[in-house]
């Protein structure tokens, strides 16, 4: 299952900042599909952590984004259009910054990531 995620709010950085993100709930990557103004490595790896889902960079496990509540293991979840708050972490030495998250859409169907960064495991 992937799910695409939309990033946005953090008016703090950019009114218009948005990033947005393909989950693959299966192998526990993720890829950048689209954004502005929010600095965020193009792939990396999903990590769990009491209920949230920390948005980590390749070969790392310090997130870049902790998206609450958005629980990967859940049974019976997440759905489209489920919201939740984000922090945005990927500016070392800066304050944590808010905003939202939404669960735009969800693929159940096997397809291949737009960029396909992570598709064939390449892990550079």
């Amino acid at each position: 299952m992937r799910l695409t995620v939309h990033l946005d709010t953090f008016d703090r950085v950019h009114p218009m900042a948005f990033a947005i993100l393909w989950l693959d709930r299966n192998t526990r990557k993720w890829s950048r599909e689209g954004h502005f103004g929010l600095d965020l490595p193009e792939w990396g790896v999903l990590h769990m952590d009491c209920g949230n889902t920390l948005v980590c960079a390749p070969h790392c496990t310090v997130p870049v984004c902790v998206l609450e509540g958005l629980d990967l293991n859940a049974t019976d979840g997440p759905f489209e259009g489920e919201v939740g708050r984000v922090q945005s972490c990927a500016e070392r030495g800066r304050s944590l910054m808010t905003g939202h998250w939404r669960v735009q859409c969800i693929d159940t169907e096997p397809s291949e990531p737009e960029n396909g960064l992570f598709a064939a495991g390449n892990d550079s």
